[in-house]
């Protein structure tokens, strides 16, 4: 079973309906709703973007990581979720030099099982990260954004700077996670 936790992100409710119009089963929480007891009934996770900076999101958010890599479990982090995903891991992120927001082109480089060649993606974030921790690999990037899609060098957790939700070419992406 999938949990979709859901950070606030406006985009939020683009990817629920991807999930419920491909008749993937999921589950819906926001941190403040979610029983960290009860991670072990999920198999898969995709953390969502973000609308404002909360300890307390932040803290719950990087124990789903956690309990993502110590039980081998799979997890999406989409913009800010692939921000907390580095920063839990020892990462940095900064600031942008401004809003990026529209659509731009990803370029995979390294072979992985959610993505490969070009992406047409849609951006809308302010901080990315600006170091990865050992752990994470790059996969792709934009002539604005060199860590673009991120993966865990042992196992099936992934991150996007951009939102997949709200193109056909990250829909897919997210398709393709969904079935890994």
């Amino acid at each position: 079973m999938l949990l979709v936790v859901d950070n606030g992100s406006v985009f939020t409710k683009n990817l629920i309906n991807f999930l419920d119009k491909n008749q993937i089963s999921f589950e819906k929480m926001s941190p403040t709703t979610i029983n960290l007891n009860s991670l072990s009934e999920f198999d898969s996770f995709i953390l969502s973007g973000r609308r404002k900076n909360e300890k307390k999101t932040n803290e719950i958010n990087s124990k789903i990581i956690m309990h993502a890599l110590e039980n081998n479990s799979k997890l999406l982090g989409i913009c800010y979720g692939a921000e907390i995903l580095a920063l839990t891991l020892g990462g940095t992120i900064k600031k942008c030099n401004s809003l990026q927001k529209g659509e731009e082109t990803v370029s995979i480089f390294k072979e992985n099982s959610i993505s490969n060649n070009s992406l047409d993606v849609f951006e809308s974030h302010s901080y990315e990260i600006s170091k990865l921790p050992n752990s994470l690999l790059p996969l792709g990037k934009s002539s604005n954004c060199q860590y673009e899609v991120i993966q865990h060098q042992n196992g099936l957790i992934f991150g996007t700077q951009f939102h997949p939700e709200m193109s056909t070419d990250g829909q897919e992406l997210i398709q393709k996670f969904c079935s890994l």
